[in-house]
């Protein structure tokens, strides 16, 4: 008998400039704190969670057993979800507040032929309890919403696997890693109003309901490190903000700025034919920047996006140069 263990994990972080409306005030206040990007590797998930580095982690760790026909004769789970904490700094104290764990839901596994399926759901409540509007009396009720994510993982009798992200909450942003603990993809969108209003109840997964995940393949380690020096470098950025169908920039235009997708999937679109989607953490528009100023391809958004713009200036030539050798999409 051959015994075959797998795993995919989310983590659930909140990264600048996520949070809209008057509840921006803790963290512009510095009361609160938005996250640190997670590592693009994971060594060790429980010390990233010690060091206050996630809100929730969605670990689902399965095992199938083969005997040397190849059938599958048992199955199960061995993994669960990882809660953090909110950190908050209160008249010149850090004060750590738990979130609180919700049960993970594990579905029975579903055998199919030499394959079995494994679906699970893990999350709580975060860690500082906030205001919403309700319909009823007293019409104000003071409870943190939930945040999730559903994964399902596929392991087969050949030692092969798969895995897909089944549904999430609308926020906070959520990384996938795989069996190797490698950073692989993200959710494509974000949306705290619809999060901060409705992600109660019956509106969960314990109550019956999820929420479907748009999710998009991961940005180079040269891009992820870019977002970073844009978002937090010397000078702020200016944040547009798109609706569905608009237009970013159009092919043939003159371009003198440099673009990081915050929120959203924007269509890469060369002659009136779409090429590549990218989500959240790529950086566009650096082939302008470098070359004759025009822009070579239109982006289009295909959700609502938010995109930091940053004049050339502000990042280094030669890592333009690097990240444009990289991408190269209308040549692909």
């Amino acid at each position: 008998m051959t015994r075959i263990e797998r795993a995919v994990t989310s983590i659930s972080w909140i990264p600048s400039e996520a949070v809209k409306g008057l509840t921006r005030l803790p963290f512009d206040s510095g009361i609160a704190h938005y996250d640190e990007p997670p590592p693009d590797v994971v060594d060790d998930l429980i010390a990233l969670r010690d060091a206050d580095r996630f809100r929730f982690a969605n670990r689902l760790s399965a095992w199938i057993e083969v005997d040397d026909a190849g059938a599958v004769r048992d199955s199960g789970y061995s993994g669960g979800g990882f809660i953090g904490a909110t950190t908050m700094r209160l008249g010149g104290a850090n004060m750590t507040f738990a979130a609180v764990p919700l049960p993970d839901r594990q579905e029975q596994p579903s055998v199919d032929g030499a394959s079995v399926r494994f679906v699970q759901t893990a999350g709580g409540r975060t860690g500082v309890p906030a205001p919403r509007r309700v319909k009823y009396p007293p019409f104000i009720q003071v409870a943190a919403p939930l945040a999730w994510t559903t994964l399902a993982l596929t392991i087969n009798a050949d030692g092969t696997y798969s895995h897909e992200v089944v549904g999430a909450s609308p926020f906070p942003r959520h990384w996938i890693y795989d069996d190797a603990s490698t950073l692989v993809a993200k959710s494509g969108l974000i949306s705290f109003k619809d999060w901060y209003q409705r992600a109660f109840g019956s509106h969960t997964p314990w109550g019956g309901e999820d929420s479907d995940a748009l999710v998009t393949q991961v940005e180079t380690a040269l891009e992820r490190e870019l977002s970073t020096h844009i978002m937090r470098g010397g000078r702020k950025p200016r944040i547009r903000e798109l609706r569905a169908g608009a237009v970013l920039v159009e092919q043939g235009d003159e371009g003198k700025e440099l673009f990081l997708l915050l929120d959203g999937v924007l269509s890469v679109e060369v002659n009136g034919e779409a090429i590549a989607q990218v989500g959240p953490g790529a950086v566009l528009g650096e082939r302008a920047l470098i070359e004759q100023g025009q822009r070579t391809s239109t982006l289009r958004a295909m959700s609502p996006c938010r995109v930091a713009v940053a004049g050339a200036d502000d990042i280094d030539r030669e890592v333009l140069h690097t990240l444009a050798q990289g991408h190269r999409r209308e040549e692909r």
